[in-house]
This record gives structure tokens, sequence and C-alpha cells, in this order.
């Protein structure tokens, strides 16, 4: 990670961390970056959620892609995935997505994207850096060199429309429950499913600029369980501010989480031969229940690092067709680069329609292991993670944890901090574990 973008985007308090200034420069670079490096106007996608300051965002992108030279399509009010859509199918150079996800109104961030609606790469994002920290001079657009702006609507009801096609059932007589978190989602999320057929109701879609997740949406989907249950609905969907990610909630009220979509579509798939590879991409923060569920019948599965970019790196390198987080960042390689909440819900739905089955049912194999996460400060968190009588504290809790639990002790990406969590059959079992590494840190003077 950089000095200012980290895994997804360069995010933080807007117009305290994240300045005005800082998206005007980002424009800058891009537009000038593009256009010198294609020999051609630059062209960029813009999309934004809610958030009041979104606008103001929005408008210093364009100020600063136009400036250099480049020509930028605004989608509006938009999610994360459409822009990402849109980047690779409507010939755009790169596209941005001004979000902050799931934090609170007064944050945002600028997310960037390739021509491919991938990740930006890390070399592209250093180079921004750098001329953010003013290592880098850049000319100005002259004359009609000047770049403009473009009302791009039409490219978020295209996206609509790719959703609406990717359905193979009718979604007739099924009652839907969506929670629009105040956010991205708010009017695409009832257009797809009423296209479809569904009955849909939908709760927290007015957003104000200031409610974006405010008790709300996928951080707060106890809400949307008591909506689904009151109303009698088949199946509830809830989203996070830029509808990256998808939780779900049963017919009886219960969260379908990230690791259990990952189960109910990983098996769907093989049971249909479309599981390339027979594995699955989880993180190392999935619970010990899914491995459990997917070792029983017979899918394999990757770990990689917290984060839904490196799930999709792997995925590329290897392959494979389907990854995510538990958060409910699912990622299929075959519709899209990203996670997408939207297509998380449609394929949910294909598997609930395609065997009959309640989402009760399809998501009953998969049974959460209790889990303790404790995090410590420490004053350096490489030596204490790789202090021997440390690793000696892991490694004893889990040859003891055996085949019915684990422990996972990882580095923060942005505290300093290291987290120690335990999964097994006891809330008892996890404290004690936990404990026990805790202490031995503890006790070698790592702690701040």
């Amino acid at each position: 990670m950089g000095k200012y973008f980290g895994t997804d985007g360069f995010r933080g308090e807007a117009n305290k961390d994240l300045t005005f200034e800082h998206a005007v420069k980002i424009g800058r670079f891009l537009g000038w970056y593009y256009g010198k490096r294609l020999n051609k106007k630059a062209k960029v996608v813009i999309g934004k959620d809610t958030r009041r300051s979104s606008y103001m965002f929005e408008y210093a992108l364009c100020t600063g892609l136009t400036a250099s030279g480049a020509d930028a399509y605004i989608m509006h009010v938009t999610t994360t995935p459409s822009v990402s859509y849109i980047a690779r199918t409507d010939d755009f150079d790169c596209g941005i997505m001004i979000s902050a996800s799931h934090n609170p109104f007064y944050d945002n961030g600028i997310k960037i994207v390739n021509s491919n609606g991938e990740k930006m790469d890390e070399e592209t994002l250093l180079r921004i850096e750098e001329y953010l920290d003013g290592e880098v001079e850049i000319p100005m657009a002259e004359r009609e060199e000047i770049g403009c702006t473009v009302d791009y609507a039409a490219g978020r009801n295209r996206y609509i429309g790719y959703l609406i096609g990717l359905s193979k059932y009718s979604f007739k007589n099924i009652k839907v429950g969506i929670d629009a978190a105040n956010g991205s989602a708010w009017q695409i999320a009832k257009s797809v499913f009423d296209a479809i057929g569904a009955k849909t109701y939908v709760i927290n879609a007015e957003p104000d600029g200031l409610n974006i997740n405010k008790d709300c949406g996928s951080t707060h989907i106890e809400h949307l369980q008591k909506f689904v249950v009151e109303n009698g609905l088949n199946i509830g969907f809830a989203y996070d501010g830029d509808a990256d990610r998808c939780l779900c909630v049963d017919e009886k009220g219960n969260v379908v989480t990230g690791d259990h979509i990952l189960y109910i579509y990983g098996l769907y798939m093989k049971e249909r031969g479309k599981l390339l590879n027979n594995k699955v991409v989880t993180t190392v923060m999935s619970n010990f229940g899914l491995y459990k569920a997917l070792d029983a019948v017979g899918i394999e599965y990757e770990k990689t690092k917290v984060g839904d970019k490196y799930v999709y790196e792997n995925m590329v390198k290897n392959g494979h067709r389907i990854g995510g987080e538990q958060s409910g960042h699912i990622i299929f390689s075959k519709y899209a680069t990203t996670g997408d909440g939207i297509l998380t819900s449609l394929k949910l739905m294909e598997v609930m329609l395609a065997k009959k089955k309640p989402m009760s049912e399809l998501a009953a194999p998969v049974k959460f292991y209790p889990q303790v996460l404790k995090n410590v400060k420490v004053k350096s968190k490489p030596e204490a993670q790789n202090d021997p009588d440390v690793l000696a504290a892991v490694e004893a809790a889990a040859e003891a944890l055996g085949d019915n639990g684990r422990i996972l002790v990882r580095e923060s990406g942005t505290e300093p901090v290291i987290r120690v969590m335990v999964e097994a059959g006891s809330d008892e079992t996890c404290e004690k574990y936990v404990d026990d590494v805790i202490e031995v840190i503890r006790s070698k003077g790592h702690l701040i």
C-alpha cells in the first residue's frame, strides 16, 4: 500500500484527510497520463454515491481531468460495480468511483479502475502519489485541447439492462426485501428486481447526503431481518453505501453472510460442472464453518489476505470462478471484475429458484463456529508477530485445536495492532487460546 491509496482507494474524512485539492490533482494526473500514454484525448467515466461531499469531489475530478485535456463522462449516483462494468465495456481509459463504501457520510474515497474494470495497478497509483506530493510537474491543456464533461446517465441504464439480462428465471410472485443503505443502490436495485417480476419492498432508499449507512444497510442488517419477518417476505438483501457487497436475510430472518453465499453458489456451480478447478477463493477471515461445509461436499479452497483485491488477483492468476469475503464482497469472474451486491442477489435468487428450496435450507450446511477476536496495540508489529515465543504459543494453540478449530494472528494494515482470532466449538475455548497468545505478547514486552 502507498501513502494515500490503500487496498480500496484513497479514503478518509472529506476535506480533512481527502481534500478537494487532492481530487483536482488526481484528475489532472489521470487526464494527462492517459492522454500522453495513448497519444489521444483521454476518456474517463465517473460515478458517485449519495454522500454530500461526493458532489464536491465529482466537480473537482472533472476540473482536473478537463484541465489536463481529458473528457469526463459523468454517471451521477451509481454503484461501484457499474463504473467497473462501463469502464470495460464502453472503451474508457479508466473509471473513477467516489465513495467510502460502508463508512459514515463524513468520510469519502476515490477508487480508480483500469480499462478492464479492475482495480488500478500499484505502479500507476504510486505515480499519482508522486504528483500529489509535488514530485512531478504536468502541463495544462490549452485551446481546443481542453476537455469537456459529458452527461453519461445512459451508462447507468445500460448497466441496469445488463443485470436484468443475466436473470435466468422470472421472479414473479416472489417477495423480495431490499435495504439500500440510503446509498448507491437506492434506485438501481428496485429497477432491476421490478423488471424481473419480483414484488419488491425497499427500505432506506431516501438519501439526503447525510444518512448513507446510518443505522442501515449491510452493517446494520438487524433492520432488514425484522422487516423480512414482519412482512412475510421470501428473502431480503442488504447493500453497503456503494453496493459492491451484499448480505442476505432468509425467510426466517436469519443472516446469510458472504461465507454462506460462497458455499451456496460454489456448490451450485459444482453440481452443474461449472466450478473450474473445483475451488472457491476465500480470505483468511472466512469462518471455520465454511471450510468444514466445503470439505463435506468435496470443494477445495484458497485463502488470501483480507481484501477483495487479493481475492480477485488470486482468481485471475489461477483461473478460479468464484471468490469473496464474509462481509459480502463476492466476485463472479464470468460476469464482473469486482464485488457486485445486486449481481450477488440475482445469483442467490437463481439458486433458490433452480433448486426450488428456501434460502434457509440452502444455507443450513454452513454452521458458524464461535469466534473471539481481540486487538492488542504493540510497539512493533513485525517484532511481536515473529517473536519465537509468540510463534510457539500460536503453534501450541493450533495443535490443541486440531481439526475442531483454528487460530489466526495477523497485523492490522492501518493501526499499530496485532489481531488474535480463534474459532472453536465454544466461546470459552476461543477465549482461552486468544488470551494465552496475548499473555505471551505481554510477557515479552511488546505491548504499548
